[in-house]
């Protein structure tokens, strides 16, 4: 069976760089095509090989528990197993020598679960906990859990976890994983983050807009603490499957770069032999293709491009699987994976596939990386997923579906390959997948950049606009913040100088972006601060437990800041009216042809078929984003009076012409 490895990994060309690969000799290569007899297009190339070395007995001091000393066992087998592990010495040398170095592992080779571990087994961490961040909190909670099952701790003790709204961790724990944006609000209250004395940053290639923030916050935390008295030393690794490591090495100061293989076994690669009209119907009919021939426990995973494309496809799998035809089949259990479902549900997907049994898995991008789902043997890329892009001054982003990287599509493809020989369908040509880009564009490029200058401002950071970013967002992204900031009175002006607001402050200690913090804030006045969790969770059945728990850490964010609990029970104007102080900037008009104008950038937009205001034409809407598919939709709809947004933002209102 033909098989491939991920790109090559581009070699920094500072004189700091380590291989620590058991056979340097045989560095992975990018997969050549080659043309299939049966039209598709397979990518070959060789396997690199790694050597099995002695495990070093963790140190005094680590709880141990043997309830299950063969369950111990196999956990350790595996550790021994990957391919990390024959470079455990050499890798301790180096972080002993460095306070700063780059990681390039590829996927599965155990990087992100092991590093940490060696660590805190020779007791480098005396001094300060080890922070271990991912971009998504399915990864950071997935990861901690098997962390803490290989170190024989409770998770929560030692090992835990810390996300938007949820954590698991004492004053013990010592290894900690969180998503880079409960990091980042830890630096508000801590800039020189005290109780770490390692962060590693992993995934950094994905260039979250937390993780390109973070890169100048810790770089800062370190240089400050080398510089003051009395401080220990801030040891950073940046971590990543693959990046320009020529850049990421220049920013931190020319560290050096260590490299460790990674472990994948062959993969089929097959491309559409033409252009796909309908992805979504060419992924399903290759979903029952392969379930038709594929023996159980062989699961398959389908990369799509958001929730409502994954519970329609789902639903649609879950009805075909039913036909008669398919009954020789193994049974089918069809699971979803994207952010917005609870922990619980994101968390099924991790268990193990029953005898006669087919897991489908439908995720969108989430499962690129980070994460590893055992059993899956086959994965169908869509070659799509959706992009949050900002559009500066109008206050608002807009999600579209737009072609994936190279780098993305490799990853996908890469899933495949973890337990066993794998295929991955691509529902797109080779020659669509040759005019992709290489590298997805960094989120702070085109993001909106509120929830960052408000957070910078929160740490004391005066001159935004020339904090140390690995790369600078463009002048017009920074000014579309700053006039975002001054709308919801966040911000003022002194001296060519940015300073936070009493309600700047308050809205900085909010896990929300700005304008729903605002919002909250704006409760009081209303008199329903009660309602107010409800509207940033959508009040979806399947969300209302975790809901609840949100709220309880908004409530408690609400008594710090002095916000008074009041309701406004059935009187559902008051209830908009809030809406509207936070989210004035995203409000659609009424058009005379029966369309709506987005007021801001004039852009059209519809109401979406699943709003409770869709058939009807309310003269003004309130909307928390917006979708393009094939054209604009606006989500999260509700009607305001336009007399409401004068008494909110005039000035601003002024500018756009709304009629009182």
């Amino acid at each position: 069976m033909a098989g491939f490895q991920e790109p090559p990994i581009k070699k920094a060309k500072n004189d700091r760089t380590v291989d620590l690969s058991a056979n340097t000799s045989q560095a992975p290569t990018q997969p050549s095509p080659s043309q299939a007899a049966n039209g598709h297009t397979k990518a070959r190339d060789g396997l690199g090989s790694f050597q099995n070395l002695k495990h070093k007995t963790p140190s005094k001091g680590t709880p141990q528990k043997t309830k299950n000393p063969e369950h111990l066992r196999n956990l350790l087998a595996q550790r021994h197993a990957l391919p990390i592990f024959p470079a455990r010495a050499r890798l301790l040398e180096e972080l002993r020598k460095n306070n700063t170095v780059i990681i390039i592992g590829e996927t599965g080779s155990g990087k992100t679960t092991q590093i940490p571990q060696y660590i805190h087994e020779e007791r480098l961490d005396r001094k300060g906990g080890i922070c271990v961040t991912q971009p998504r909190r399915v990864a950071a909670i997935s990861i901690a859990k098997r962390v803490a099952e290989e170190m024989d701790t409770n998770l929560g003790g030692l090992v835990g976890y810390s996300v938007r709204f949820e954590e698991a961790i004492c004053p013990a724990t010592k290894v900690k994983y969180v998503t880079d944006g409960m990091l980042l609000r830890e630096a508000i209250s801590d800039p020189l983050l005290t109780r770490y004395s390692w962060i590693l940053l992993d995934e950094a290639h994905e260039r979250t807009i937390n993780t390109d923030v973070l890169f100048g916050i810790v770089k800062d935390a370190q240089k400050t603490r080398r510089s003051l008295p009395g401080h220990d030393p801030l040891r950073l690794l940046i971590m990543s499957a693959t990046m320009d490591v020529d850049h990421f090495s220049q920013y931190f100061g020319n560290c050096p770069v260590l490299y460790v293989e990674g472990r994948q076994h062959p993969i089929e690669m097959f491309y559409a032999k033409k252009q796909q009209e309908d992805y979504v119907m060419a992924a399903m009919t290759t979903v029952f293709q392969i379930h038709r021939e594929a023996p159980p426990q062989h699961d398959i995973l389908l990369f799509l491009t958001g929730q409502e494309e994954i519970d329609s496809v789902t639903t649609n799998l879950r009805q075909i699987a039913k036909d008669g035809s398919l009954a020789e089949c193994p049974r089918l259990r069809v699971l979803s994976l994207y952010a917005a479902l609870p922990a619980h549900q994101q968390l099924d997907v991790f268990r193990a596939t029953a005898e006669g049994e087919r897991k489908v898995i439908v995720s969108t991008n989430i499962a690129e990386t980070s994460i590893t789902i055992p059993g899956i043997r086959y994965v169908i890329d869509c070659g799509r997923a959706k992009v949050r892009t900002y559009h500066p001054g109008s206050g608002f982003d807009a999600l579209k579906v737009k072609k994936i990287s190279q780098a993305q599509a490799w990853q996908r493809a890469g899933r495949a390959g973890r337990e066993a020989s794998g295929s991955c369908y691509r529902a797109y040509t080779r020659a669509e997948f040759d005019a992709m880009n290489v590298n997805p564009t960094p989120e702070i490029l085109r993001s909106n950049l509120a929830s960052v200058m408000l957070q910078l401002l929160a740490m004391g950071i005066k001159n935004v606009v020339t904090f140390d970013f690995i790369d600078k967002p463009s002048a017009e992204l920074l000014e579309a913040a700053i006039v975002q900031l001054s709308f919801l009175d966040a911000v003022v002006i002194k001296s060519d100088s940015l300073e936070l607001t009493e309600a700047g402050r308050k809205m900085a200690q909010f896990p929300l972006e700005p304008r729903y913090a605002k919002v909250i804030l704006s409760g009081p006045e209303h008199g329903c601060t009660e309602e107010m969790w409800c509207h940033e969770n959508f009040l979806n059945f399947r969300n209302l437990l975790y809901a609840t728990e949100v709220r309880k850490q908004l409530v408690q964010v609400c008594e710090r800041c002095g916000v008074a609990l009041t309701s406004c029970q059935q009187k559902t104007d008051s209830v908009r009216r809030c809406l509207a102080t936070g989210l004035f900037t995203s409000v659609a008009e009424l058009q005379l042809d029966g369309k709506y104008l987005t007021l801001d950038t004039k852009q059209e937009a519809a109401l979406h078929p699943t709003s409770a205001l869709f058939g009807g034409k309310p003269a003004y809407v309130l909307f928390t984003e917006l979708v393009q598919t094939g054209k604009a939709y606006m989500h999260l709809n509700s009607i305001v009076d336009p007399q409401w947004l004068h008494d909110i933002a005039p000035e601003y209102f002024r500018r756009k012409h709304v009629k009182r």
